[in-house]
């Protein structure tokens, strides 16, 4: 992937190696040369295809770094189910190894706070990515997760004519982003008395979890019209479901990510709408972001890397 930088992007970067020299009392002087190796870990939430395009670019970003002399260690500490305890025990253990950067998924937004702060009591620099936890921490990611699930709604609403009863699968009822997902997706149906929820049910992230929800959906509500999926795992499984039945193409599916089988599905007509989030850019952005709080640079808050609409139009 090619990358073409801002005159302000490539002076944070190269002015993390080291510092000219300057005059007294100089802005420049601020800035702390890194001359060791650093260690920079990311908790997500789950061990998740989406996650590795995560990854992906937070491997991009500490290759780059390399070229400039400074090293980087990346470390994705992946707990292998959304478990709150199992991933804040992980948060807990990366407290006490004082990595130079600590980037967290927060799966359960009350406690992992909590951690959060005892880690940056600790001194570590943290971070967060992907859900939302608090206007504490920096944050990168799509921030309006509401947003999507509205414009999602709104689109299954206009795909059905405003008339059908439909299902949502859940995902974690911890996660914040799928949380406030389901809330914009009743937003936007609730002024459509046409449209029906008859089916609502977690599937915790399982892709599995999400075709057995979807069949057994179809079995209980035989004349349902839509699914919301409100993750990257449920779009899919909602899909297999659907094909697996015989009805791809009359059962509308609308939701998360872009992840190359969602995408394929799209592309024959099974799933109708995907809203896309720009995890590469959440990887590549969050290690440039830890790098430079270690060398006293400044770095926002809220990177907002937003999302985009993919249907079948997208195909060609």
């Amino acid at each position: 992937m090619k990358l073409t930088f801002g005159l302000s992007t490539m002076a944070l970067i190269g002015g993390l190696a080291s510092a000219a020299p300057v005059f007294a009392q100089s802005q420049a002087d601020l800035i702390k040369p890194i001359d060791r190796e650093l260690t920079l870990v990311f908790i997500p939430k789950v061990i998740h295809p989406w996650y590795d395009v995560v990854a992906e670019g937070s491997r991009f970003a500490a290759e780059e770094l390399g070229q400039r002399g400074i090293k980087v260690n990346v470390i994705w500490d992946q707990p292998p189910q959304a478990d709150v305890v199992d991933q804040n025990q992980r948060i807990e253990a990366n407290i006490g190894r004082r990595p130079d950067g600590l980037s967290v998924a927060c799966l359960d937004q009350a406690t992992n706070v909590q951690m959060l702060k005892e880690a940056k009591a600790a001194g570590v620099n943290t971070f967060t990515f992907n859900s939302f936890c608090s206007e504490e921490f920096p944050f990168v990611g799509q921030r309006d997760s509401y947003q999507d699930g509205y414009d999602l709604g709104a689109y299954l609403v206009e795909h059905l004519g405003g008339e059908g009863e439909v299902g949502i699968l859940s995902g974690s009822l911890t996660a914040t982003d799928h949380v406030d997902r389901i809330k914009g997706f009743k937003e936007a149906i609730k002024d459509h008395p046409g449209i029906k929820v008859v089916f609502e049910q977690p599937d915790n992230d399982v892709l599995e979890e999400a075709v057995s929800l979807t069949e057994n959906a179809l079995l209980a509500h035989p004349n349902i019209k839509g699914f919301f999926a409100s993750n990257a795992s449920n779009p899919i499984g909602a899909a297999r479901a659907i094909q697996n039945a015989g009805k791809a193409g009359e059962i509308a599916i609308v939701g998360m990510d872009d992840l190359p089988e969602a995408v394929d599905f799209v592309c024959d007509g099974t799933i109708t709408a995907l809203k896309a989030q720009r995890q590469w850019d959440i990887g590549y952005w969050s290690v440039i972001y830890m790098v430079a709080a270690n060398a006293g640079h400044t770095f926002p808050m809220d990177h907002n890397t937003g999302s985009r609409l993919i249907t079948i139009a997208d195909c060609d």
